[in-house]
């Protein structure tokens, strides 16, 4: 699997692109905004996008999905169906931060925990870790060592709990619970700014790490 980071929206949030060496089958997890870009990035590397994968329901993570899923004719897959009441006020999160109108939309297929999400020969595990947002879901390769968490974890932070439906403890849960079992190897992409790993996070992240 390879994959690369295009920040989209004036929130710069990490769409990821990864795809199958193999295939040439690719996915765009959290396409948050500028479609234009995101295609090109797509064909600039000889990619076929089949699919998109949500972490969760806020605009600056989905605002592109809706109108990529209709152009190209592909699935949206995520996120937990907790997180519905999100992407049905779309029309409403668009105006209140002055990005341009998005409908709102309901995937495919919403994810659970236990869930796998395949691109070409590539497997994607599902984990369910709410706190940020009750429906936020992270995709794990497991041979590659590598984790999309969405809002969950940040380099040295961790998501904001304060908006509609937020909860502090369950994301403290979730972190602890799900994704420091996977392995203080397992590199993360984060929704916003850089990589880290969790086992540097573990030893230094004033919210979560283990002195913490």
């Amino acid at each position: 699997m390879k994959q690369v980071i295009i920040p989209v929206t004036p929130f710069q949030q990490n769409c990821s692109l990864v795809w199958c060496q193999a295939t040439r089958r690719a996915a765009l997890i959290d396409p948050g905004g500028e479609p234009e870009r995101l295609l090109a990035a797509v064909e600039q590397r000889g990619l076929t996008l089949e699919r998109l994968l949500l972490t969760h329901g806020h605009l600056d993570h989905v605002g592109a999905a809706g109108v990529l899923a209709a152009r190209l004719n592909i699935p949206i897959e995520g996120p937990n169906r907790d997180d519905a009441f999100l992407l049905d006020a779309l029309p409403q999160q668009s105006a209140l931060y002055g990005f341009p109108h998005i409908e709102a939309f309901h995937p495919g297929r919403w994810l659970v925990d236990g869930d796998t999400v395949t691109i070409g020969k590539v497997t994607f595990e599902v984990l369910h870790c709410p706190g940020h947002t009750p429906g936020h879901v992270v995709f794990f390769q497991r041979n590659a060592r590598i984790a999309f968490v969405g809002d969950v974890l940040f380099k040295g932070a961790i998501g904001r709990t304060d908006f509609e439906r937020g909860d502090y403890a369950a994301l403290i849960r979730s972190i602890r619970g799900k994704l420091w079992p996977l392995g203080d190897d397992v590199v993360f992409v984060p929704g916003h700014g850089a990589t880290s790993n969790f086992g540097w996070e573990r030893r230094t992240n004033p919210f979560v790490g283990d002195d913490a």
